[in-house]
């Protein structure tokens, strides 16, 4: 039998992050719009009365994907954010099965183009 999920989602989040491989890219931010979908176990049944604990507070997901990346220091690649993020959210709480990031990178958009990766990562 199939156990019950809930996914948590948080997108549209705009995080200045040291990433790049060119010169002109390693020393400066660069804007990122990151959007997480984390997969959580589920109790059988959400009551009225159900305390937070049963779910995941979401600013843990906005933490992860901002405040867990500022001190990470540079990342080359936009999938070592997406790696540090996933990572960061297994970490938090041992309910989370999967996590999906999608990163787009702003900078390099010309004409409104989302250009980016998205990593899903299961617990193993």
């Amino acid at each position: 039998m199939d156990a019950d999920t809930l996914e948590l989602e948080v997108h549209d989040l705009e995080v200045p992050v040291l990433t790049g491989i060119y010169s002109e890219e390693t020393h400066l931010p660069q804007p990122l719009r990151i959007a997480l979908t984390v997969l959580l176990e589920a109790p059988r049944r959400f009551a009225p009365d159900t305390p937070l604990s049963a779910s995941k507070n979401y600013l843990d997901l906005k933490h992860a994907a901002t405040a867990a990346l500022a001190g990470a220091g540079h990342f080359t690649l936009i999938e070592a954010v997406a790696d540090h993020i996933a990572e960061t959210l297994f970490l938090q709480d041992r309910r989370v099965r999967r996590v999906k990031v999608k990163i787009v990178k702003l900078a390099i958009a010309e004409a409104g183009e989302s250009i980016g990766i998205t990593l899903v990562r299961h617990r193993r």
